[in-house]
This record gives structure tokens, sequence and C-alpha cells, in this order.
């Protein structure tokens, strides 16, 4: 076992019980609040770049919608290296070279005078953002003991599912109360305090020769060996189940203020997200821990059945109220969903391929939520919104077949963690 390794899995491990192994660490705390940081600097700028574009550069609002979607863009492209660079430079060095150059593209928005020069920005700010998180996040997942896996993980994802609630309110707040420029000086305050916070984290990467080592079995020549360094091969079938959920949770994201707009349930959507953010916080404190002892099964097919209810029930509001009811099964399936399919992919490679694994993930959930609008375009264009919705709910639940042939008939699909999970030597 390398010295990383070895060091992360002492640190990851301490327990004040041979049984129950401690998930929370000073390490994990810091990368938690960086990750909340880089998170809501994500979700703040969404909300507000297109107005800006608009209003700064007299454009229209295809144009001005193009400076928020060109983040995800350069984060989704960057998704195809990021896992192998993590791997084999080291989590907490890219961590750190990342971090630094965010607070560097931070400052950028400032003297951006031009809509190309905000474009260029934005796009190359979304790849450091997908090369930092998933830095982030590997070392987390290296703190969480593989018998509280989904647990951990539920855990951390909280900093992205407070961030989402958080960052697009204070985003507005602080326009208005001040400015465009002020939002820009407070996301470069957020880089510059998520750097330090980052120089911090004490856990050490493997020596070079080491990493080396442990990527030479993955290295090949020819279509084969490019391929194995952009995907992990043993992530890839969960990871296209997640592009199918992720495909149909874009038509949420994407078309729901057009359908309510048009239904007259504008009061609905406006909660829908509260609602979801709500749901979604409340349950991670329940669905990772029984993940964890009773197996991905019962999570995973529950967390579908109520994400189906909940397109139906979009599918046939005729209320506010079922709106914002819709909004929060959505937080209990799509919410459940992610971070529990996120828990199978870690659990599926060794520890010193974190990196690839997670990149390969997101990778597969970010072109599922890119490709969803465009094709679901088409269908809600064909039949109109509410058809497509009960559609999408027929797909989710078709999406559990999917689910049984890529992971559900394993044997660790059937058992919990806690139970299968080696014993885990507490620290030393």
């Amino acid at each position: 076992m390398t010295a990383e390794v070895g060091t992360e899995r002492s640190t990851a491990t301490a327990a004040p019980s041979p049984h129950r192994p401690r998930i929370f660490s000073r390490d994990l705390a810091l990368v938690w609040v960086v990750n909340f940081f880089l998170a809501l600097v994500f979700y703040g700028l969404t909300t507000t770049m297109a107005v800006y574009a608009v209003t700064r550069f007299a454009v229209s609002d295809s144009t001005g919608g193009l400076t928020a979607s060109i983040f995800v863009v350069g984060a989704t492209a960057s998704r195809l290296f990021t896992g192998g660079l993590v791997d084999r430079v080291g989590r907490r060095r890219v961590l750190w070279a990342g971090l630094a150059a965010c607070v560097v593209l931070a400052a950028l928005y400032l003297p951006a005078t031009s809509l190309p020069v905000l474009l260029v920005v934005r796009a190359i700010h979304g790849g450091l953002f997908a090369i930092t998180s998933t830095a982030a996040m590997t070392l987390a997942q290296s703190y969480i003991p593989p018998s509280r896996r989904s647990e951990g993980t539920g855990y951390y994802a909280l900093s992205i599912t407070l961030s989402t609630a958080v960052g697009p309110f204070a985003a507005l707040e602080i326009v208005e109360a001040g400015s465009y420029q002020t939002l820009f000086w407070s996301v470069l305050g957020l880089h510059v305090a998520a750097c330090l916070l980052g120089l911090l984290v004490s856990t050490k990467d493997a020596p070079r020769a080491e990493r080396r080592e442990q990527h030479a079995g993955r290295r090949g020549r020819g279509l084969r060996g490019f391929v194995a360094s952009m995907a992990h091969p043993a992530v890839l079938p969960i990871a296209g189940f997640i592009l199918v959920v992720g495909c149909i949770y874009s038509g949420i994201v994407t078309y729901l203020n057009a359908y309510t707009a048009q239904e007259g349930l504008q009061r609905g959507a406006s909660l829908f997200f509260l609602a979801y953010a709500l749901v979604m916080f409340l349950t991670r404190f329940v669905v990772g821990p029984l993940q964890d002892k009773r197996g991905d099964n019962g999570v995973i097919y529950s967390a579908i059945a109520v994400f189906a209810a909940a397109l139906v029930l979009l599918g046939t509001a005729s209320a506010d109220w079922m709106v914002v009811l819709a909004g929060g099964l959505s937080g209990f399936g799509f919410g459940t969903l992610n971070p529990a399919c996120q828990a199978i992919a870690i659990a599926k490679v060794p520890q010193e391929q974190f990196g690839l694994a997670i990149s390969t993930f997101f990778l597969m959930l970010d072109s599922g939520i890119g490709l969803g609008p465009v094709l679901l375009g088409v269908l809600a264009q064909a039949t109109g919104y509410a058809t497509m919705y009960l559609v999408l709910a027929g797909a989710m639940l078709l999406s559990a077949l999917l689910y049984l042939l890529v992971h559900g008939r394993r044997p660790e699909a059937r058992q919990g963690r806690a139970a299968t999970a080696r014993p885990e030597p507490a620290q030393a």
C-alpha cells in the first residue's frame, strides 16, 4: 500500500469503536468547506450571468444564456482528463493548483469588458471548477471508511445541496444591494478563502514513483489506452445509468419555469427547489446509513419510484401545492440517486483510482444534463410539457431495468457495506 493510501486510510478510519469507524475529521471538514465555497460560486454565477451579459453588453437572451451554459461546457470537457490527472499528479497537488488558478480566473471577471473575453473566462473557469471539485471529492472519499461510504458521501454532498439554496439567493441579494462588480469581488473573496483553507489540508500525496507504478497497468497504446485514461471501465455501467437519470432530471431544470408559467403555477415553481433542497437535506441523514446497512438496491429502487411519482405529479399538476410536493419528491428521488450512485461508483475501484472514478461518473451525469434539453425539447414541442413529464415518468420506471442489468444483480448491491467491508484498523 502506498504512503498516501496508508496515511489517508488511517485518517479516514480513526474509530471510537472497532465496529463503527469515524467519518468526520479535520481534513474532511476543510475539504467540505472548500467544496461548499466552490459550489456557492458556481450556482451564484449561473443564476446571474445571463442577465449580466444582457444588461452589460446589450445582447439577446439566447446569447446571454451562453455565458451561463459555457461554464458547464468547459467543466464537461475537462472531465475527459481530470480523473487521470488527479490520480497521477496527486489529489492534494491538483487541489492546490486548481484553487490558485481559480483565484486568478475570479479576478479576471472584473476587467472583462467584452463578451468574447467573458465567454473565455467562463469556459476556463468551468474547466478549473471541474478539476478542483474532482480533486476535493477524491480527497473526501479517501477519508470516508468503506463500511460507511454511502453515509459519508451523502454528508459530503450536503456541501452542494446547501449551495444550491444559498448561492443563487446570496448572488441576487448582492447584485440588488450593490452591483455586479460587488458580486465579482465577493466571488474573488470566496476563492481566496477556499485557497487558504486548501493549504491547511494535511494529507500527503504518494511519491511520484509509486503513482507511476499504480497507473502503469492502466496505460496502453491505441484507442483502448486512450479511452481508459478518460473513463474507468468499472464505473461506466453505473455511470451509464446516471446519464439516463441526468437526462430525465434536465427536463425539470430546463422546462419547469416555462411549463408552470403556461399553466399559471408560477407560485408553485418558486417554491419547487426550496422543497427540493429541504427534503434532500433531511433525507441525507437517513438514506446513506440505510444504504450502508441494507444494501444499494432498496435505496435505489425506492428513489426511482419516488422520482417517477414526482414526474407524474408534475405532468398532472393543476394547483401550486402539487408542484411544491413534486419538488419535495424530486429532492428524495434525484437527491438520493446522485450520492447513492456516487458511492457505488467509488466502491468499484481501489483508492488510488478514485479520481478517475469520480470524473467518469460526473462526465456521464453532466453529459446527460447537457444532452437532455436538446432531446426533450423535441419531445415537448411535439407533445406538450405535461405529456413530456408523463413520458419521463415512464422512462424513469424503465430505468430500474437498466440499473438491474448494470448493478442490481450483484451480491454487493443486495448486502450492506457495513456487513461486507473488511475490518478497518483504528488509528494508531
